[in-house]
């Protein structure tokens, strides 16, 4: 019996030992495959060419290519607020040959407001790091007798009914929603597909209002086209020094709002490639040229570890999940 016992005790030994031999050798042929990135890597952009999104990204897509060595291949894919270019990432293989350029309204508010993207936000990705973060801009045309968020809210309550916003995409769509829950007033939201036709309507006074990045209407409001009514943030831009935040008006409700784009990966990309990711990325967000050339865009360079995107993310699902909740929001 102590016998067969013993032989037992050798057999699972031996197996275990020849587990640890497989298992090393799978390490080994992993380390020994060819070097990451050995092909092109595919960028995917959630905007046609030729828009903001787009020009933003691309500061990022050749110097990329030049520190690893490797051809970034930008693939714009509009669509569905960003959604089909979301969804497209989250099915591909994760290998680190594609990533997303991301911002909040694909991956924290459109889950909340259309009945399916074809993701999910909190599962299917894995941070890279943050590219940039900035509060919205309210705007008004000049003809608008408010200069301030409380003059507006005052006006809209006098006149309900009568003052428009205009959105281009879902997440400056619930910042005027927030905005009307934290003010009690009635504003009419009007959609549209993109900040060019939008910001057009806007200069020819055939909207009140609008909640956009700074990057859309910054040009005219230096200008003297449109007015600042104020940051929907809890912090002033250094583009718009003057111009107040709502938290600085009163409504505490926008301490936490920030608009961000970002880089993500399909779930379960090795750790390494996500390091190496990360490193490269963050390294052309510190070179002066780049972070000069966000300023000038009304942005903040903001690079951040994967597990503070990560973290960001699921903070956003949580905070705008709330007012799509509260607001009674629906797919326009």
């Amino acid at each position: 019996m102590a016998q067969r016992g013993r032989a037992f005790v050798y057999a699972i030994s031996f197996l275990g030992l020849c587990a640890g031999v497989s298992a090393s050798a799978d390490v080994t042929a992993a380390a020994s495959g060819p070097a990451y990135p050995a092909r092109p890597i595919r960028w995917i952009v959630p905007a046609p060419p030729g828009g903001g999104t787009d020009a933003i990204s691309r500061i990022m897509a050749p110097r990329l290519t030049e520190i690893l060595k490797q051809q970034i291949v930008v693939d714009n894919r509009g669509g569905a607020q960003g959604s089909i270019a979301t969804a497209t990432v989250a099915k591909s293989p994760p290998d680190g040959y594609t990533i997303l350029f991301a911002f909040s309204g694909p991956i924290a508010v459109n889950p909340h407001v259309f009945q399916e993207v074809g993701y999910d936000a909190l599962k299917d990705f894995a941070g890279l790091t943050r590219y940039t973060q900035q509060p919205m801009i309210m705007t008004a045309h000049p003809s608008l007798p408010a200069t301030s968020l409380n003059e507006l809210a005052a006006y809209a309550k006098q006149n309900p009914g009568k003052v428009t916003f205009a959105s281009s995409a879902s997440l400056q769509h619930l910042g005027g929603e927030l905005f009307k829950l934290a003010a009690g007033v009635n504003l009419t939201h009007v959609p549209y597909k993109g900040a060019g036709p939008a910001v057009l309507d806007l200069l020819g006074g055939n909207v009140n209002t609008m909640i956009s990045n700074p990057t859309s209407i910054m040009p005219h409001v230096k200008a003297g086209k449109l007015k600042a009514l104020g940051v929907m943030g809890g912090t002033r831009i250094d583009a718009l020094r003057d111009v107040p935040t709502a938290v600085e008006m009163g409504y505490k409700e926008f301490g936490n709002v920030i608009e961000w784009y970002g880089m993500v990966a399909p779930a379960r990309t090795p750790r390494p490639i996500v390091n190496q990711l990360n490193a490269a990325l963050v390294q052309i967000l510190n070179m002066p040229e780049v972070q000069e050339r966000i300023r000038a865009l009304g942005m903040t360079p903001a690079p951040s570890t994967p597990e503070e995107l990560d973290r960001q993310i699921r903070a956003d699902h949580a905070l705008w999940g709330g007012v799509v909740k509260r607001a009674g929001v629906k797919a326009d």
